[in-house]
């Protein structure tokens, strides 16, 4: 048994107290009970050390911290390699660092998995047209649409898409 991490009942605990105060807004909360778990070192335990990442980026995001965030989803991309989400999320951080072709790049080398996801495509579309491509951004944006029709409604508000506005 690994001895830096609390026994299963206390992390499962820990956990729920994080997602608890996630969902209600007590991002402080929920990050000190993030805090409180020891990432698991054993390779049974990688899932849960997953979804505790996992948790983390979604409070980096809420707090709009991209440097951090990137961090925890590089570590993602290292435990999760076929798994799109922690592609997306670097990459997204990359562009709201203002590092775009690197989020693009890091999104075209991304895993096979991606391709079968609206959102890839979507921000390929923002990308796109933040690095001036506009046929390709309309390109990836027109796939976005038909994999998740929703995507063009909130293309609509997305200010990364003023110049692409002509498609919606």
């Amino acid at each position: 048994m690994d001895s830096t991490a609390p026994p299963a009942p206390a992390t499962n605990r820990l956990l729920l107290a994080a997602q608890g105060y996630a969902e209600l807004g007590m991002i402080d909360e929920a990050f000190a009970e993030l805090d409180a778990l020891s990432p698991p070192a054993t390779a049974a335990r990688q899932e849960r050390r997953a979804e505790v990442l996992h948790l983390r980026v979604q409070l980096l995001f809420q707090t709009r911290r991209w440097e951090s965030a990137l961090e925890v989803c590089r570590r993602l991309c290292e435990l999760e390699p076929e798994a799109p989400q922690p592609f997306i999320h670097a990459a997204f951080c990359l562009h709201e660092l203002g590092r775009t072709a690197e989020a693009r790049t890091l999104l075209l080398r991304g895993p096979a998995a991606l391709k079968r996801e609206a959102t890839y495509y979507y921000n390929l579309g923002c990308y796109d047209t933040a690095l001036n491509d506009l046929v390709s951004a309309e390109n990836h944006l027109r796939a976005s649409f038909q994999m998740d029709k929703k995507l063009r409604d909130f293309a609509r508000t997305d200010p990364d898409l003023v110049r692409m506005r002509h498609l919606l």
